[in-house]
């Protein structure tokens, strides 16, 4: 590793987006006066009676909740997408518009109100990976459905509108932004190299053996070269696999155990419940060739130096790229201490 990309400002190329981001490590040290984050570790019960995703409990569209046992799936009552939006489209000038249609759920990754995926088994997690397989595969066989976007917003900071340990899919007509920038950029290297951009990418990080986090037989928890959160990190099976589809029970499995380690490993590193967005990218479900695509998930925790400090995306940031303090490198030395 060049030392000078500890020490000095420099730009770092995400190979996935076709973007870049600045880092700058010597402003690490940097005093904070800035806001600090209200984070409540505070035992929340098994049970809540007014939690409207706890198992037998009455929804607010008047529909009452399953005795679920492990994984409960179901139409989210505030659906950003609809299925039965209208066709049409504007074009006025430089005004445009076109119509989306989509389906939007909701999926309860346990009826225990106090767990997170971070206090729950590999063995219960692999539940939650069976349900995501069933839902891309339901929803991407609609012809409909173009994209299946799997997600979790997880802790208050993010946005989550309630503690219950559950995330979120949104399928979709169309390709999100973010999935036709990967689209792009791993077309144009297969079609340039016969090879899969983020599997070339994974060997090359396996053999320099420096942001690698944890590994198992099928996958391999790593904090990007190209990170823009503080301890951003992302999952990437060791096989070329289009989508989750592809995974075999063992795979499922060793999955979930590195799910399980890298959120464990969250919670330690400031003995909290550890916030962030996470979310799988994969292939399309648009009937096309998609072997370029290598599927992969990432972790976007927005915690900074402490429970209470976040990274805010504001200022240059939002006018002009986005930026780091801490590398990736020193990221992982501090995450790897906790596995």
């Amino acid at each position: 590793m060049n030392s000078n990309l500890q020490d000095f400002s420099h730009k770092r190329y995400n190979i996935l987006t076709g973007e870049w981001v600045l880092v700058s490590p010597h402003r690490a040290k940097r005093p904070w006066q800035g806001q600090n984050e209200e984070i409540s570790n505070k035992k929340r019960p098994t049970y809540d009676e007014n939690c409207y995703l706890c198992a037998g409990n009455t929804r607010i569209n008047g529909e009452v909740n399953p005795k679920y046992e492990d994984v409960f799936i179901f139409t989210n009552d505030f659906a950003a997408l609809q299925k039965d939006s209208p066709d049409f489209s504007v074009e006025d000038g430089l005004l445009m518009a076109q119509s989306e249609k989509g389906i939007c759920k909701v999926i309860c990754f346990s009826p225990d109100h106090s767990k997170s995926l971070a206090d729950m088994t590999p063995s219960e997690i692999q539940k939650v990976v069976f349900a995501w397989q069933n839902q891309y595969k339901e929803l991407g066989d609609n012809d409909l459905i173009n994209y299946v976007q799997i997600f979790e917003n997880k802790g208050a900071v993010m946005g989550c509108s309630n503690p219950h340990p559950h995330g979120q899919i949104w399928s979709q007509s169309s390709l999100p932004n973010e999935v036709v920038k990967k689209n792009t950029q791993q077309l144009n290297y297969y079609n340039k190299k016969k090879s899969s951009l983020l599997g070339d990418y994974l060997a090359q990080e396996l053999e320099k053996n420096e942001r690698i986090i944890f590994q198992n037989d099928s996958f391999v928890v790593l904090v990007p070269f190209w990170a823009i959160w503080p301890f951003e990190t992302m999952i990437v099976p060791k096989k070329h696999q289009n989508n989750i589809l592809e995974m075999n029970n063992d795979d499922t499995y060793l999955y979930a155990e590195a799910i399980s380690t890298i959120t464990k490993a969250y919670d330690k590193l400031f003995n909290t419940s550890f916030p962030y967005s996470s979310g799988i990218h994969q292939a399309p479900t648009n009937g096309k060739n998609n072997d370029h695509w290598h599927w992969h998930m990432s972790f976007y925790p927005p915690l900074l130096r402490s429970a209470t400090v976040k990274k805010f995306m504001v200022g240059y940031e939002m006018f002009g790229t986005p930026q780091r303090d801490i590398t990736a490198e020193q990221a992982v030395k501090t995450l790897k201490t906790l596995i």
